[in-house]
């Protein structure tokens, strides 16, 4: 196999639950060394979360810990001990990076803050995650990612016009804030390479949700106009969402006049292909009712599959809006492998999402499954800094590892 992008990169991985993991993930997978450190005895709070195998709690089979620490090397280290602080200042020495998304306080409580990792270790990348950055008045408070998702700005245009405003689904945020990092540690990585010199990072995700605010904000900054919520659909093009059709749902999305013309044409509406008012998106957008009205013979005669292949061939984006059985199942995905399985000691083969992007060069792969708890201790503490099996026994007694 070729060398991937990232195999001489070392990190070090303090995170926790998604956002931590998530960024380390993106690292892991395109072949860094990764060394996940977990607290003896409990491990990552992700391991809490299901699903589990058979619907009975694990935690060396939470599906949410197994999906975000593929490729890891996993030790424990009790953080509170001066042990276990020792350990990982050894490791530090020996680390490009190291991710954590504690909050603001507790690494320098530990007597861990990068001002004491960068006498260790001047070139050290050191990326801090947390709901709302190092600094600024809400720098302590207590969030998760219906807070974050919520005072970033997203939520309040999101749902239907007369009704309350709907948090996306699962942990977006989190996520969010898991890809940015990683972008912004590969930047201060490349500096480090070029230069020799390492750097801190802030990551607040509550500044990377409002980053994504798009037009938004955009609409507010030119004219003072604060979007309302309108469900799927947008106000300035219609069709741009989602529409009834025979067996379930279909998505358009019209995003030229070319665009409009065919689909006027291919649900029996020429005369409003031509039509220079229904040929106005703004137009379309504030008379949706009327839109919807003309496409619905058509569409609730045709199933999604069916609408799909054909607006694709007249040129109009369409999608079906499949379960995420249908997501994993279609052909497409799996020509580009966008799901793979993957077999762990624990669980045996499971399905796992795959490369977000592809580098042709430099590739990504699975190259281990999540670690067991402390699987790793042995391999790094003796293998990479000489302890002793010994040495192992003593620290497992004292609740250091």
């Amino acid at each position: 196999m070729s060398p991937q992008a990232l195999s001489n990169m070392r990190v070090l991985d303090l995170g926790h639950y998604v956002a931590g993991p998530f960024c380390t993930k993106f690292l892991a997978d395109y072949g860094a060394d990764v060394i996940k450190v977990e607290k003896p005895g409990e491990g990552d709070e992700a391991r809490k979360a299901g699903p589990f195998l058979n619907d009975i709690p694990d935690p060396e089979t939470s599906g949410l810990f197994l999906h975000l620490n593929t490729n890891k090397r996993g030790i424990t280290l009790n953080l509170k001990t001066e042990a276990g602080k020792a350990i990982l200042k050894e490791l530090v020495k020996w680390a490009d990076i190291l991710v954590e998304n504690f909050r603001p306080r507790v690494m320098p409580s530990l007597g861990l803050s990068y001002e004491v990792m960068e006498k260790l270790n001047p070139r050290l990348v050191m990326t801090s995650i947390t709901n709302f950055g190092q600094t600024g008045p809400y720098r302590d408070y207590e969030a998760w990612d219906v807070v974050e998702y919520a005072l970033g700005g997203l939520m309040y245009f999101v749902g239907e016009t007369d009704r309350e405003p709907l948090k996306g689904p699962n942990f977006q945020a989190q996520y969010l804030g898991g890809v940015f990092a990683a972008v912004g540690t590969m930047g201060a990585y490349h500096y480090q390479q070029l230069t020799g010199l390492g750097q801190y990072q802030d990551v607040s995700i509550h500044d990377c949700v409002s980053s994504v605010l798009e037009n938004v904000l955009t609409s507010y900054i030119y004219d003072g106009t604060i979007r309302p919520r309108v469900g799927s659909r947008r106000v300035s093009s219609h069709p741009f969402g989602i529409l009834p059709c025979k067996d379930g749902a279909i998505g358009i999305a019209i995003g030229v006049p070319t665009q409009w013309q065919a689909l006027a044409r291919l649900t029996g509406n020429p005369d409003k292909a031509e039509d220079p008012e229904w040929g106005l998106a703004r137009w379309r957008g504030l008379n949706y009712e009327k839109v919807n009205a003309a496409l619905a013979p058509y569409l609730m005669s045709h199933t999604q599959e069916e609408l799909f292949h054909t607006g694709q061939q007249w040129r109009i984006p369409t999608n079906p809006v499949p379960n995420v059985a249908q997501v994993i199942a279609l052909p497409h995905n799996k020509a580009r492998e966008v799901f793979m399985e993957v077999e762990h000691p624990r669980t045996g083969p499971r399905v796992y999402t795959g490369a977000p992007f592809r580098l042709r060069e430099t590739p990504w792969s699975i190259r281990r499954p999540a670690p067991l708890l402390g699987q790793h201790n042995e391999e790094v503490l003796c293998g990479m800094l000489g302890y002793s099996k010994q040495d192992l026994v003593k620290l497992s007694d004292r609740g250091v590892i």
